[in-house]
């Protein structure tokens, strides 16, 4: 499938910006409403909406057994633990932080790569160091205080949830359409964490106060901006342009979040922490550039062929 350039980048657009304040969207959400049902609420609305639309253009939203499957795997790992779990991590911790610790997905996935036997490039390899270790400095700070050690422990785990989904996503056999799979997808996910929200008490604790009108709002910015048109905008992209394009959200999101969470929020990062999140991003940097595949002139690839399978 391919896509002219204008939509690309309009796409990525999208996917910078509006996901990089989805960070503060949740954490004004989750200062009155439980985190699970927040979450989990927030996706069987998008993926209502999305199957509607695409319903009324005619979309054929049918898929087999095991694509429902597959877009249940993919569903709970990235939206259900990845996503869900940044929700929770909210509770304890900055929003700017967050964004920092799921600025190392990149990373996570190349070590997956390494762990799976592939051989990336040496500098990859070495960003790759060094952007865990900008990792150790943004959670560094926050070790001593019990609330926050354990939001930063949850944030870690969303991360790997989403590394892990995005390293296996690209294995499971999802449907063609990426609108569909995206239905399907957030249904699985907000289907799971509804049933966790009501596993872990959080329906029975659901009061007046949870729907102030600011974590409405920010609720209502979510499903439609962070969920209908991020989500959608970045399955479409896995689909039309080379992974090494897309994955570079992931060094501007956390900068987009830093920036908004200390104008409306007050957050303000310790120095460490702000180093930290620069090496973070200097090193997805490096491995995006690394992982970039050089153009070969004297070979022309089959019409079709995946213009880039890297990450």
């Amino acid at each position: 499938m391919t896509a002219p350039p204008r939509h690309i980048w309009a796409a990525l657009l999208v996917v910078y910006v509006v996901w990089g304040s989805t960070y503060l969207g949740i954490k004004v959400v989750v200062e009155t409403m439980p985190p699970l049902i927040a979450a989990g609420t927030r996706f069987l609305a998008a993926a209502a909406l999305l199957g509607a639309i695409l319903a009324l253009r005619g979309a054929d939203l049918r898929i087999s057994r095991r694509e429902l499957a597959a877009s249940a795997i993919a569903g709970g790992l990235l939206l259900g633990l990845g996503v869900g779990l940044v929700h929770v991590a909210e509770t304890r911790i900055d929003s700017s932080v967050a964004a920092m610790i799921a600025g190392t997905v990149p990373l996570q996935i190349i070590a997956m790569r390494l762990a799976a036997g592939e051989n990336p490039a040496r500098a990859t390899r070495l960003s790759t160091l060094a952007g865990l270790v900008g990792l150790g400095l943004v959670v560094a700070p926050g070790l001593g205080a019990g609330s926050t050690a354990l939001g930063l422990a949850v944030m870690i785990s969303a991360s790997i949830f989403w590394s892990t989904g995005s390293f296996f996503s690209r294995r499971l056999r999802l449907p063609r359409d990426p609108f569909v799979a995206t239905v399907y997808e957030m249904a699985a996910g907000g289907a799971f964490l509804t049933v966790a929200a009501l596993a872990f008490g959080e329906w029975s604790e659901l009061g007046s106060e949870a729907f102030a009108l600011d974590s409405v709002l920010a609720w209502v910015y979510l499903v439609v901006m962070g969920s209908l048109v991020g989500f959608t905008a970045y399955a479409w992209l896995l689909r039309v342009a080379p992974i090494s394009l897309v994955v570079t959200h992931q060094y501007v999101n956390p900068l987009v979040a830093i920036a908004l969470g200390m104008v409306f929020l007050d957050e303000r990062p310790s120095p460490w922490t702000l180093v930290g999140a620069l090496l973070v991003v200097g090193a997805v940097y490096v491995a995006v550039r690394a992982e970039r595949p050089r153009a070969r002139p004297a070979t022309v690839a089959p019409r079709g062929t995946p213009a880039d399978q890297t990450a």
